[in-house]
């Protein structure tokens, strides 16, 4: 388990490895708090989108011979969960709802989260496995995308060439992790 663990947040990164969420990586890296925010949320729905769905597909669609609806199903299950916290958020607190704006909306349309659900049924993984991958996959997203906006912050006080400034930069930086964490393997 320890293994799956580590794996899913390093060297099987959802995002440097297999290109998942790279809007949401892009879009929302560009100070650390708003990646933060964006991985913390990532890592709710990931993990209770993989559980619910390892559910209904096991105990649901399985028994009744319906597998071909489990992308339909994933789906609706990860809009459904990031309603419910878009609803539970501006009923608690109206400020962080304010302030996470169009990131709630981005969660429901983040490949990585439907890919994560996908990944777990694809590979047959045990209820525990489907925690573990879950968990780890999410929070490789935060930790990858938090690393991206600390190197995108710092790059911004920087002096460069302004063909270089903005996503020209990211894209490099972006390259340039994708190749070191593949040393991991």
């Amino acid at each position: 388990m320890w293994q799956l663990f580590f794996t899913s947040i390093f060297s099987s990164n959802i995002v440097l490895t297999k290109f998942l969420g790279l809007c949401p990586f892009f879009g929302t890296s560009t100070e650390r708090k708003k990646a933060i925010t964006m991985g913390f949320l990532v890592v709710l729905v990931v993990t209770l989108a993989s559980l619910i769905s390892y559910g209904l597909y096991y105990y649901v669609l399985v028994p009744y011979d319906a597998e071909y609806l489990k992308t339909i199903t994933f789906i609706l299950v990860i809009a459904s969960l990031v309603q419910i916290f878009e609803l539970l958020i501006r009923k608690f607190n109206k400020k962080l709802y304010e302030s996470l704006g169009l990131y709630l909306p981005l969660i429901t349309t983040n490949c990585a989260v439907l890919g994560v659900v996908l990944l777990n049924i694809n590979n047959s993984y045990t209820l525990l496995e489907t925690l573990v991958f879950s968990l780890g996959s999410s929070l490789g997203f935060m930790f990858i995308i938090y690393l991206f906006a600390t190197i995108r912050e710092y790059l911004d006080t920087r002096n460069m060439p302004t063909c270089f400034k903005g996503y020209p930069i990211a894209f490099i930086i972006a390259f340039i992790m994708t190749i070191l964490f593949g040393r991991f393997n």
